[in-house]
């Protein structure tokens, strides 16, 4: 059995206005599973990524990923393990609207050596085939301003970037709540799929209690944390 790429113990976290946020005894990812972590509003999913990504410090407690306990690391080297091991699939994408398509689902190879290391060939053609095989099949489009495209397309773009570069660990932050039932289904298959297809592990977060059945195993915030959080 092979290590988690995620381990938390004895989790602890508040905001310096006080009041505890998240109070986790444990929690794990293991490597190459699609784990789906439900929790509604105000639960803490969104701090929770934000220690699991190195963006915040916990107060007290360990947050292992791929062996390196992030809270005994400078900043500068979680942001390097961020940028090379982890691919992250916004809530409202964060794509940048002045790039192109493909310029969007390259730029992580641009903060990291590693991940473009990991392509053999040319990295706007790994582009374009993440795109075709996450649905976004119109070529035409692909040279165009990100900001030109529609929310479901803008989605893909988002899952390409998050996955280029083979990274680790893919995040996916409630990318699905603006798509219709079944929109949402195949893209969570497709992004299962790309994601199994270089041994990635999958994080799904969201409050959609009926996405879980897509899923190897689920989680409910609510239950693994002891504070009840309200941020």
């Amino acid at each position: 059995m092979t290590d988690p790429v995620i381990y938390i113990e004895e989790l602890r976290f508040s905001w310096p206005s006080g009041g505890e946020v998240l109070d986790i005894e444990r929690f794990d990812l293991n490597a190459g599973e699609r784990l789906f972590l439900r929790g509604p509003s105000g639960s803490g999913k969104s701090t929770l990524l934000g220690l699991i990504a190195g963006v915040l410090e916990p107060s007290a407690g360990h947050v292992n990923v791929l062996g390196h306990d992030l809270a005994k690391l400078a900043p500068a080297r979680r942001d390097r393990i961020r940028a090379d091991h982890l691919g992250v699939i916004f809530q409202m994408f964060n794509l940048v609207p002045y790039l192109s398509v493909v310029g969007n689902v390259t730029l992580p190879l641009k903060f990291s050596p590693l991940r473009r290391k990991a392509i053999a060939g040319d990295a706007d053609e790994e582009a374009r085939r993440l795109l075709a095989r996450l649905g976004l099949t119109d070529t035409a489009l692909l040279d165009r301003r990100v900001s030109d495209l529609s929310v479901g397309q803008q989605q893909r773009v988002a899952a390409a970037r998050a996955l280029i570069g083979g990274p680790e660990i893919v995040i996916a932050d409630e990318p699905t709540s603006a798509l219709d039932a079944d929109a949402r289904d195949r893209f969570i298959e497709l992004l299962s799929e790309e994601a199994a297809r270089t041994g990635a592990a999958l994080l799904f977060v969201s409050h959609d209690a009926s996405l879980a059945r897509l899923f190897d195993r689920a989680v409910d915030l609510r239950e693994i944390n002891k504070a009840g959080a309200t941020a």
